[in-house]
This record gives structure tokens, sequence and C-alpha cells, in this order.
């Protein structure tokens, strides 16, 4: 970490405990699948430090591209860690900020409670006509299930049964509507606290995809911005880490 940047966030750290005078805001991307814990950690970062985090959510391609293109974010939450680390090396994201906030989990997941008893036998028995997917060229958990299909030696089967979203909040839509009996999701779209909150599901085995590390980086746009700065600390802290945990992702 670079002498300047732990300066920074040695001031932002002082920042965090609250101070109505220097609050400020910060324009953050986010990966769809952070979308509730996210606006569960403004709310309370904004409570503790005075500070607002103003979020948009999309695939980590989508958000990549828009931050190319000069989108004005200041901080990125990605669902994976090659593409902060990209923009790192593009000059675009700043040197040394980079951390993983949280590691993600994929489930298989139908709005139907009765669905799904046997998730991998599911898949492999082939009765539904549609199995929603998050495209996997522009969303790593959409490339997770890829990777599962894979394993398992379904994807040629079930190849004529996708449907594919932008995000894996789209592919969530795909199921919460019916357009979609069954589809791969992230495991915390469907739980709290470690149980399935609606419908059935099926907690994906690790071992079927890579690991989905997320990683957070502090964007050339914020580098003096207190908020974004105060907000990547605060990602690490007590309150924000208790808050991602609920939502079954691992650290």
């Amino acid at each position: 970490m670079s002498m300047r940047l732990s300066l920074l966030l040695t001031a932002a750290t002082c920042l965090a405990v609250g101070n109505p005078l220097q609050a400020a805001e910060v324009q953050v991307a986010v990966a769809a699948n952070f979308t509730a814990p996210m606006r569960e950690i403004a709310q309370a970062f904004e409570q503790d430090t005075g500070h607002r985090a103003v979020s948009a959510f999309g695939s980590t391609g989508q958000l990549y591209a828009q931050i190319r293109h000069g989108a004005p974010f200041e901080v990125f939450l990605a669902a994976d860690t090659s593409t902060p680390a990209r923009l790192e090396s593009e000059g675009l994201g700043v040197a040394g900020s980079r951390f993983t906030y949280a590691t993600g989990a994929l489930a298989l997941w139908s709005a139907d409670a009765e669905l799904i008893r046997d998730g991998e036998q599911q898949l492999r028995g082939g009765n539904f006509r549609h199995l929603a997917i998050a495209n996997p060229k522009t969303a790593p958990y959409g490339l997770a299930a890829t990777q599962v299909m894979q394993g398992l030696g379904l994807s040629e089967a079930l190849a004529p049964k996708l449907v594919e979203g932008q995000s894996i909040g789209q592919a969530y839509q795909f199921v919460a509507s019916g357009n979609a009996e069954l589809g791969f999701v992230a495991l915390a779209q469907i739980s709290r606290n470690g149980a399935i909150t609606s419908g059935s599901a099926w907690p994906i085995p690790a071992a079927l995809y890579q690991p989905i590390r997320q990683d957070a980086v502090l964007l050339d746009r914020g580098a003096d911005n207190p908020a974004a700065l105060a907000l990547l600390t605060y990602l690490k802290g007590e309150r924000a880490t208790a808050i991602i945990n609920r939502y079954g992702y691992g650290n």
C-alpha cells in the first residue's frame, strides 16, 4: 500500500466516528448480487459516519464498461477479483486499495417451495422448460453457473433451456416472476442467517465452481473523497462484516 493511500485511509478512519460538518457523498458501483447487503450497509454507514453512499447496481462487466467510459463512480464493489485488478492496471483504480470484501456462494433456486428436493437430480432429470442464468461474459455468478454445468456434464443437455439475464439480479427476477422454473442465483439473494427465505433451493457445493471472491477498489475519481475512503474502511469493520455474513457471504 502506498504511503499516500495509507495516510488517506487513516484520515478516513478518524472521520468514521461521524462528523456531520464533514459529511460527504460517495458514488458506488455495486455488483448486482450484493444489492441487498449494500442497501443495509449504506444505511448503517450513514448512521455511523454521516457520509452517504449512493449505489448503482449491475453486472460486474457492465459496470466496468461504464467506468471505462467515464461514469462518475468513486468506489467499485465487483463480483470478482480480476476486474478491479484490471482497473488498477489501467490507471482507473488506486494502486494498493484492492481487498476482498466478500466471498460469494451459488445456489439453484425455484420460487416453488416444493420443486427442488435434490438439486443435482433436478438438473439431470430436465423436467423443466427454463433455467435462468446470468450472462457468463459479464457476470461472475453466471460464469460460476457454467462451471457447475460443465462439472456435472450437463452443459449440452441444459443449453436449450437456458434463459440469460444481463446480471444475477435479472436472473433472479426471471425465476421470481415465474418466467423460469429454476435459476442459478447468488445464495445471498435467497437466504438470511443460513435459512432459505422463500421457494426451494440447492446451495451448490463449492467444489463445483471456482471461489467467487469479490474485491473492492478505490477508483481514481474517489481518491480525495473522504466518504469514499471512509466506506472502504467501513466495509472492513464489525457492523458491515456482520451484515455481509448474515447474507451468507464468507470473508
